[in-house]
């Protein structure tokens, strides 16, 4: 008998509960965690993340940065570099005499050259020149140049590794696209540091 009113009970419970999107109270219910969403709800995707939006227009909090790969706020500029900071390296090996060779050129136009075991020369680039040299790297015919050889090897030939703003071109004396060409064209001294 008591069995029967209590079935009866909940039973009207449920009745009501689903009337008004409610829970029965008939069975166990699972409580809702501290801080976190009440009961039947979902929460985040993940744990331990929260999810934002930013209206177009509107700017981040001070002290934060944006995700990575986020492109800067219109009339917003990346810093420009540093003039000692690097612009390109050149490292020539091989040749007849296998030579070593390192080429570094700043952003302002001094450059240090080193063959082998000699004692480093050093120059300056004049304004036009650097001009040049950075209009030849920031061409996007360059950055679309191979990062290997795609040439036939040349017998005693030369390897050129330019590095330019951390990207790696190898190059050898075989066929090298014309956009690489322009770069050696601008190189101090006309061209790559070749000789011993």
């Amino acid at each position: 008998m008591v069995r029967g009113i209590r079935g009866t009970w909940c039973g009207t419970l449920l009745l009501a509960g689903v009337l008004v999107a409610g829970t029965s109270g008939c069975g166990p219910e699972t409580p809702a965690e501290p801080g976190g969403p009440p009961s039947g709800t979902s929460g985040p995707a993940e744990p331990g993340t929260t999810a934002t939006a930013t209206a177009p227009g509107t700017t981040t909090a001070p002290g934060t940065t944006p995700a990575p790969g986020t492109p800067p706020a219109p009339g917003t500029s990346t810093a420009d570099p540093h003039p000692a900071e690097v612009l390109v390296e050149v490292v020539v090996n091989g040749g007849l005499a296998g030579v070593s060779n390192k080429l570094v050129v700043h952003y302002d136009g001094s450059w240090t050259s080193r063959s082998g075991t000699e004692e480093p020369r050093t120059g300056r680039q004049t304004p036009a020149e650097a001009a040049r040299l950075r209009a030849a790297l920031e061409d996007p015919a360059y950055a679309r140049v191979p990062e290997r050889p795609t040439g036939d090897p040349v017998l005693d030939g030369f390897q050129y590794y330019v590095t330019y703003r951390h990207r790696l071109v190898v190059a050898g004396d075989g066929e090298r696209p014309a956009a690489l060409q322009r770069v050696f064209a601008a190189l101090p001294g006309g061209g790559p540091p070749t000789n011993p």
